[in-house]
């Protein structure tokens, strides 16, 4: 296994680093089903699709979805961190990140909570419930309460769907 930034560098083995999770084995697969997609390999290395630290014992730790991950001024954003603190506020039934578009970010995350029932939060009572347990430029930029999340068959949220719903939400800071 191996992390990669998006331009296909390797990245150190530190704990710290994130990026682009590629594993390579003679168990690992050259092409989808009737090759749907064409060959997925990179230089014989398969793409997970994750985004993921590697420690210098080797421990590695899945942090994101590739495709889910906030890219904010050029530092990633992993939005299910965000995710599990608010939904650890008492008031938060559930909770998905997304990135906006932002014009001198490219992107800032915002919020989508649904609220647990009889419990009452405000945007700035939840933004207030971060401070101290995130980095500064990690803070949502905004937070909208909903009725539902859009979830698939499995129960996982489909944030596809939910950047579509957004796409021109625009945010107080941009």
């Amino acid at each position: 296994m191996k992390i990669v930034d998006d331009d296909g560098v390797e990245l150190p083995w530190d704990g710290a680093t994130y990026g682009h999770l590629l594993v390579k084995g003679p168990w690992i697969i050259a092409s989808y089903f009737k090759n749907e997609g064409g060959d997925v390999l990179q230089d014989g290395w398969f793409p997970t699709g994750d985004v993921a630290t590697i420690g210098a014992d080797g421990y590695m730790q899945i942090t994101d979805r590739s495709k889910d991950v906030i890219k904010s001024g050029g530092e990633w954003i992993g939005t299910i961190d965000l995710e599990n603190i608010a939904m650890a506020h008492p008031a938060v039934l559930q909770a998905a990140c997304i990135g906006i578009a932002h014009p001198k970010w490219d992107e800032r995350p915002l919020l989508l909570v649904i609220k647990r029932p009889g419990q009452q939060v405000s945007r700035e009572e939840l933004l207030k419930f971060f401070e101290g347990k995130i980095a500064k430029f990690w803070m949502p930029d905004d937070v909208a309460f909903v009725e539902a999340l859009p979830t698939g068959a499995t129960g996982k949220i489909q944030k596809n769907k939910l950047r579509e719903q957004f796409r021109d939400y625009k945010l107080p800071s941009a």
